[in-house]
């Protein structure tokens, strides 16, 4: 049966008759609400060949629908469509999402995203509309602090080996203390000690140390004043092995859910 406009004054269910909660029950119901107990299909159903949610949602196939190409600041679309918008779905508005989201294709979002739980994506991840990307070289760049009209662009450095460190200066004292986590959180045995003594040779060495303290000695007991650079190996998981036989990363034959890893070579961007 085919009729035209239909006009709900009140609430619309679909389904078994229920009435959630939610949308009031009796004088508080919400005017304009409705319950549809689903599967729902909106738009074109060709990408859903069976049920895959409750909600499935494709492009516009209405040939009468033409709207413009929505203009997002920042998102550039990859195409321009002849007859139907290039989103599946369109929120003004902050959206909450309570469990996973599945999208086979682009998102684009011109406000914040704020996750409780995890991201994971397949490819790239970018920000700054595509100047950072996540699988290149980690590098921040900002207007040079003492330059006019210059910029200033630092990187991560990068080895073999899951390396945390700190630095620093010690004066007039025999023993760099340690973080008070690094006893929990490094392996003991992989730090190193880098000493730059100032003003004067001092023969300074590292004469042991313990999980909590780098001892040090000068000759003839003379008064120690040096830079230090100290670097440990995390121990919260497995060794990394920098080097291993393969074609992509999925041939890491250690644990790969510790490592961020987009699987492109940093320079090229290919495979």
């Amino acid at each position: 049966m085919k009729v035209p406009d239909l006009y709900v004054g009140k609430r619309l269910f679909v389904g078994d008759g229920a009435q959630p909660k939610c949308l009031g029950i009796g004088p508080l119901e919400t005017r304009g609400s409705a319950f549809i107990e689903g599967p729902v299909v909106i738009g074109d159903p060709s990408p859903f060949p069976a049920v895959y949610a409750t909600l499935m949602v494709g492009p516009s196939i209405n040939p009468e629908a033409i709207p413009p190409t929505p203009v997002i600041p920042g998102v550039v679309p990859t195409c321009t469509p002849v007859n139907h918008s290039p989103y599946s779905v369109a929120i003004d508005g902050d959206c909450a999402i309570f469990d996973h989201l599945d999208v086979n294709g682009d998102i684009s979002n011109a406000g914040n995203v704020n996750a409780g739980g995890d991201i994971k994506a397949v490819g790239e991840v970018m920000s700054r509309c595509g100047a950072h990307v996540l699988s290149a070289k980690k590098n921040f760049d900002i207007p040079h602090p003492s330059k006019e009209g210059w910029r200033l662009r630092h990187t991560c450095p990068e080895g073999p080996s899951n390396d945390v460190y700190f630095r620093g200066r010690v004066t007039g004292k025999t023993a760099i203390q340690l973080p008070l986590y690094w006893k929990d959180f490094v392996d003991i045995q992989s730090i190193t000690v880098n000493l730059t003594p100032i003003g004067a040779h001092q023969d300074v060495i590292v004469k042991r140390i313990d999980e909590d303290m780098i001892h040090l000695q000068s000759k003839g007991g003379m008064p120690i004043d040096c830079f230090y650079h100290v670097y440990a190996e995390r121990k919260d998981g497995e060794k990394l092995i920098s080097e291993y036989e393969g074609s992509t990363p999925a041939d890491y034959p250690g644990n790969n859910d510790e490592y961020s890893v987009s699987g492109y070579h940093y320079d090229t961007k290919e495979n």
